[in-house]
């Protein structure tokens, strides 16, 4: 049985590797440390950064409508948004102005860089989802 391990998100750090390259890491502070070992894969679960409202240039990566010609007012506007006579409505799924983020994301292959047993903290190679001080779950 596969057992959920709950822990912190403390912060990001730079470590180098053997060969100078800069390598990012979490630093994530777990109440069982000493139930990983570096090189080990793990599944790391938690909550995105919340970034409230945002249009469709930000949340979707539209490219919004030209500068010029006299369009004065839809250089960040989606555009056209479906057929008129037929269907006569929006398909559902369309891509509009919304909330983004503050969703549970889970990522997974991340590899444990080095375990701190007596401040149980792990250094995960790579970002983990979430703020500082986040709440996130690791699984083996």
């Amino acid at each position: 049985m596969k057992k959920n391990i709950y822990g912190t998100k403390i912060k990001m750090a730079r470590v180098f590797d053997e060969s100078g390259h800069p390598v990012p890491v979490t630093l994530l502070e777990v109440s069982e440390a000493g139930e990983f070992s570096p090189g080990e894969e793990i599944i790391v679960s938690g909550k995105t950064k919340g970034k409230g409202f945002a249009g469709v240039m930000k949340r979707w990566g539209f490219s919004g409508g030209p500068r010029t010609h006299g369009q004065s007012d839809n250089e960040r506007a989606p555009g056209s948004i479906g057929g008129g006579t037929d269907p006569g409505r929006v398909w559902p799924g369309q891509k509009m102005p919304g909330r983004m983020g503050g969703k549970r994301a889970t990522f997974k292959g991340m590899e444990v860089i080095e375990v701190d047993e007596e401040a149980s903290v792990l250094k995960v190679k790579g970002s983990v989802p979430g703020n500082r001080g986040n709440k996130i779950e690791i699984r083996k």
